[in-house]
């Protein structure tokens, strides 16, 4: 696997309107994006700091993964995604191959388009890992 950065890292927020006015008026970062992702139950909010992006992300439904994580942790770091250069498929099987559990068995599309899939955390010293891939690249 061919890690070329980290892609982004996320951060699990109650309100991107609450969250958004911190990040654009205390750090002097710009908001360039905000979306659903609707198969994810989470609209995201995206910044750039260098070649790293900030994903803050607001559950849509109380039954979504980031409204569980925040009930149970509360807001801040919910994962960190490396961009592979091999493509998400390959690195997941080669992970696979390392015994590393798997949250997808087969890369999805994310927000931005990107192909993403997530490691599960209980393989990887306890930090949520998301591999993703741009696949206009």
């Amino acid at each position: 696997m061919n890690i070329s950065h980290i892609e982004h890292l996320g951060i699990a927020v109650k309100s991107l309107e609450q969250a958004i006015p911190y990040y654009e008026n205390v750090l002097g970062l710009k908001c360039y994006s905000i979306e659903e992702v609707a198969d994810q139950k989470v609209k995201t909010a995206f910044f750039k700091v260098g070649q790293t992006k900030l994903e803050l992300l607001e559950p849509t439904s109380e039954d979504s993964a980031v409204a569980k994580f925040i009930e149970k942790r509360g807001e801040g770091i919910h994962h960190l995604a490396f961009a592979v250069e091999d493509g998400v498929a390959n690195a997941l099987a080669e992970v696979e191959a390392k015994e590393v559990k798997l949250i997808d068995k087969a890369p999805r599309k994310g927000a931005e388009g990107l192909n993403i899939a997530f490691l599960h955390p209980k393989s990887t010293i306890g930090v949520l890992t998301e591999l993703c891939e741009d696949p206009n690249k």
